[in-house]
């Protein structure tokens, strides 16, 4: 039943939904107790698997990361922004897929839900989503608003920064959550270099570096009100890609 009601809501968003970097759904199709979606294709496969899987050739540049970086951001600033706002809700590197021209689209949008408007600051639902991507007031009170996105975003931003996934069980305990290892690090300009896909070593410069570390920081803020507005994280991008 509730793969069911996940594909109906992709299937109506998907349906009404035009942007260059949500995905196109070509299709559906339901018989008896199958359920099937036909998207475009997307060769590249998903972010997920060039930052952490290590099938691809060559590792993304700083300046591939940042255009998708860009792409996702004005897919979800897209979203937010809508005459009836939509909360994606699973915003992380396995659905953020790329064509050939590693242009960044969003898929799944079984869990996104139609977001807070007029006075009101959020809607409440079910907590869903995935761990180390939902913002923790989401988790606690499963009051969801367009800032719980901004916080996926600012943790899908420090896997692109570092390389590194948001939870990772394989790695030392004090390194397994990729927020309390780099925090330190993003927050001094003179050590943000260390936290740094080493993959992209001399690609970009400090100051850079420092700007997206600092955007990151200022998506995953405890405090959801002091998150900024994805128009404003796609603002930034764009003049870091200038």
């Amino acid at each position: 039943m509730q793969g069911h009601r996940e594909w109906l809501t992709e299937v109506r968003y998907l349906s009404q939904l035009r942007h260059e970097n949500l995905v196109r759904l070509i299709g559906f199709c339901a018989e008896d107790d199958h359920r099937l979606l036909v998207y475009e294709f997307m060769s590249r496969g998903s972010l997920e698997n060039h930052l952490f899987k290590g099938r691809q050739s060559q590792a993304l540049s700083w300046s591939l990361r940042l255009r998708i970086a860009v792409g996702a951001a004005r897919g979800l600033a897209f979203l937010h922004n809508a005459n009836q706002p939509i909360i994606y809700r699973d915003f992380k590197t396995s659905n953020i897929l790329l064509d050939n021209q590693f242009t960044p689209k969003l898929a799944d949008f079984g869990l996104a839900k139609d977001g807070p408007i007029g006075d009101k600051t959020h809607v409440t639902t079910r907590v869903m989503g995935t761990y180390g991507y939902a913002a923790p007031e989401y988790m606690a009170t499963g009051h969801l608003s367009p800032k719980n996105d901004v916080y996926s975003f600012g943790m899908v931003l420090l896997e692109i920064l570092t390389g590194r996934r948001a939870i990772d069980r394989n790695k030392p305990q004090t390194e397994r959550n990729l927020v309390e290892w780099a925090k330190p690090y993003l927050r001094d300009r003179h050590k943000v270099y260390k936290v740094i896909d080493p993959q992209i070593e001399g690609q970009y410069t400090i100051k850079d570096a420092q700007k997206l570390a600092s955007l990151a920081i200022s998506c995953i803020n405890p405090d959801a009100h002091a998150r900024p507005h994805m128009k404003d994280v796609l603002a930034i991008l764009c003049d870091l890609q200038k």
